[in-house]
């Protein structure tokens, strides 16, 4: 694939996601497809989608147009992740069930896993259902991971940009276009969701981009050794996946159901320790550049993949257990009796 190729895909969905975004958002205005104050949102003021079907139209068309879908891999990611856009979309303007989203996005992996890609940690069957499974629950993570503003749109724009490089070392060039695109669509549609806000990706956006990079984390290491595996799909997908960590883990001591939302994600702890949203999202960014770096350095064999992995399980370890010690929930005040006595 030329460099000229590369390049005005690039381009043009940064272009085609910028412009996009503008028209849609005075769409979602115009017809009041908002996402409003109130419960656990930090927002202030209502703040309209539709965001994520531009990050899809800058990701997609562009390789699209280029190229066709000569892959039947990277075909069946891309049709996935068109199908969980108009899931999330539809999830945006009308709220959808927990079973119906959950359905919809294993058939989707599925689909996926059908193509031929496997996360191939055991080398046996059971790398089908752990597949399926990885890319459900990292879709979702990515999904929980939009909880600030310019947060996971940041995230994405370094990860797949270094996923990028990974899949061509890895001579995946057909993948590595759909993950050049990606990112420069997601960073047509930043400026309109930096701090504060003008409008949302929504599920559209962040079920779409988890999507991707769940599904071409695995297809990198598709047929590569079990330490390979491991860290092939930790460190591309690492913020996404501590972020769920540290939410789950901190809702189960607390006593709080683990489905139910709030400000307890590693961007609102990091505020909590005074960082603005907008050092937060960057921090995070920083933090995404650095696993993903490792994964690259893997992919190049200039370190082992077990080094990789350890690196990548003890600081997830870590990561998960520090920010437990800052307070995010309100302490729970003793009930009184009828006599007035504590």
């Amino acid at each position: 694939m030329s460099g000229s190729a590369l390049l005005t895909a690039a381009v043009s969905g940064f272009l085609l996601a910028a412009a996009a975004t503008h028209v849609l958002r005075r769409v979602a205005l115009r017809w009041e497809f908002t996402d409003r104050p109130g419960g656990h949102k930090s927002h202030k003021r209502p703040t309209p989608y539709l965001g994520g079907v531009a990050i899809a139209l800058g990701a997609v068309v562009p390789p699209i147009a280029l190229v066709g879908l000569p892959d039947e891999r990277v075909a069946g990611i891309i049709v996935g992740a068109l199908v969980l856009a108009l899931l999330g979309l539809i999830d945006d303007l009308r709220s959808l069930r927990p079973l119906t989203r959950l359905t919809v996005e294993t058939l989707a992996a599925v689909g996926v896993v059908l193509t031929g890609v496997r996360a191939t940690v055991t080398g046996t069957w059971l790398d089908v259902p752990i597949t399926v499974l990885w890319i459900v629950v990292i879709t979702n993570s990515f999904n929980l991971l939009d909880n600030m503003d310019g947060a996971l749109a940041a995230v994405t724009v370094v990860s797949a940009a270094i996923l990028a490089a990974a899949a061509f070392v890895s001579a995946r060039p057909v993948a590595g276009l759909i993950l050049v695109t990606l990112p420069l669509s997601v960073l047509g549609f930043l400026p309109y969701n930096w701090a504060p806000a003008k409008i949302f990706m929504g599920d559209a956006g962040s079920l779409f981009i988890g999507f991707v990079l769940s599904c071409s984390a695995a297809l990198l290491i598709t047929g590569r050794d079990t330490g390979t595996a491991i860290a092939g799909l930790l460190l591309p997908t690492f913020v996404a996946t501590v972020d769920t960590g540290v939410v789950v883990l901190s809702r189960r001591r607390a006593g709080r159901p683990i489905m139910r939302g709030g400000t307890d994600h590693l961007s609102h702890r990091l505020c909590r320790l005074g960082l603005s949203r907008s050092l937060a999202a960057l921090t995070l960014a920083a933090l995404a550049a650095m696993t993903g770096m490792l994964h690259l350095v893997m992919t190049l064999r200039w370190i082992s993949s077990l080094t990789a992995s350890l690196i990548g399980l003890g600081s997830a370890c870590i990561l998960i257990g520090l920010p437990q010690r800052v307070r995010v929930y309100p302490p729970v005040q003793p009930r009184k009796t009828p006599t007035g006595k504590r």
